[in-house]
């Protein structure tokens, strides 16, 4: 095996933490000697040991003298774990390939620094570009404080994501539906407006064979609408629910407490919720990512106010028509074709019939 095929390697054992370790990083490492792979591991969960650690304790022979391809940085602090930089010092380690430089400040530079000290030979950023893109969340998080926002949405082949009597189901076939429940235990919550709870009444929860991890539900509801009867609500004891609002109405905030729901009482903007103090308060809540699977209303909302980071657009291959049917971000729109966000297209991929197109979103003026 090449070096390129070692740290792919460890890009694959990484990528087996998504929806266990935020918000921590996903990360993995291989340790290789003489040409042949003697140990792997990845993190697992929060809390749980990190990569470069796992590999250690899974070697069937001695490091002493090896290599080690490690996705991320190695930390320098003591945190939940001691220093995985210390760990390989300790090992005997000769080399190890870095692929991303890790921007927390507690580690930033530190750990390469530590090992170069040891005199271990350091080759960074090696197959960086897709190293980086293990950790898209977990880099804005920790440079921002805020969520990591992705709009999903499915929209037919001319744009409308429900017909003018609002029927949306279904647009995408049973593959890429399936590929939504993925996505979902991959991010840390899951937000929607009132009116998707009160037209589809949804549990947005993660549906995958071999199990997954349930998203905290948000929901963005300023007239608390949200019936008590709901979905969400039924079950808010047992998945994390979080209601925003900007509503006074104190019995209602009361009995969705006791039904387990977290309510977030928030300013009011133009009568509804401040988007930007809801954001900020859940960066702060340790919610490191958000997949938003609301409706025109609620995209355009994040979006006009420059809080979307990404889209994962499914197209269907249906056609709705109808100047009333429903489009994936509704609102007034932008002025002209200028005025909007920079689109990036990240990854086109095919499930059957359906298309998934996933693109980054770059906003002039900062959040």
């Amino acid at each position: 095996m090449k070096h390129e095929e070692y740290m792919q390697l460890a890009i694959e054992l990484a990528a087996k933490g998504a929806g266990h370790v935020s918000p921590n990083p996903l990360v993995g490492a291989v340790i290789v000697k003489d040409g042949e792979v003697i140990g792997q591991g990845y993190h697992e969960k929060y809390g749980g040991l990190h990569a470069e650690k796992a590999a250690l304790e899974n070697c069937h022979k001695n490091p002493m003298d090896s290599t080690m391809y490690v996705t991320l940085e190695p930390c320098s602090h003591f945190g939940k774990q001691p220093p995985c930089a210390l760990a390989i010092i300790e090992a005997g380690i000769k080399t190890v390939y870095i692929g991303s430089d890790d921007p927390n400040p507690k580690v930033s530079g530190k750990g390469m620094a530590m090992l170069k000290e040891a005199g271990i030979k350091i080759i960074p950023h090696f197959l960086k570009s897709r190293c980086d893109e293990l950790n898209e969340i977990f880099f804005h998080y920790i440079k921002t404080k805020k969520p990591y926002i992705s709009l999903k949405y499915a929209m037919s082949l001319d744009g409308k994501i429900a017909t003018y009597t609002g029927n949306s189901q279904w647009i995408t076939g049973s593959l890429a539906r399936a590929h939504v429940h993925k996505m979902r235990n991959d991010y840390t919550a899951i937000m929607v407006g009132s009116e998707t709870v009160l037209s589809d009444n949804p549990m947005l929860n993660c549906r995958l064979p071999e199990g997954g991890v349930n998203p905290i539900r948000i929901v963005c509801d300023s007239r608390l609408r949200i019936p008590m009867d709901s979905n969400l609500v039924k079950t808010a004891n047992s998945i994390s629910t979080i209601i925003a609002t900007c509503s006074d109405h104190m019995k209602k905030i009361s009995e969705l407490q006791d039904a387990g729901c977290q309510v977030l009482r928030l300013a009011s903007h133009d009568e509804h919720i401040d988007l930007r103090q809801l954001i900020d308060k859940l960066g702060k809540m340790s919610i490191d990512s958000i997949l938003v699977e609301g409706g025109g209303t609620l995209n355009w909302a994040l979006m006009e106010v420059g809080l979307v980071n990404h889209i994962k657009c499914y197209m269907g291959s249906k056609i709705l028509g109808g100047s009333l049917s429903k489009s994936p971000i509704a609102g007034l729109g932008f002025t002209n074709v200028d005025n909007g966000p920079h689109v990036e297209i990240k990854n086109v991929e095919r499930f059957q019939n359906d298309i998934l197109i996933e693109a980054d979103i770059f906003h002039e003026r900062s959040l």
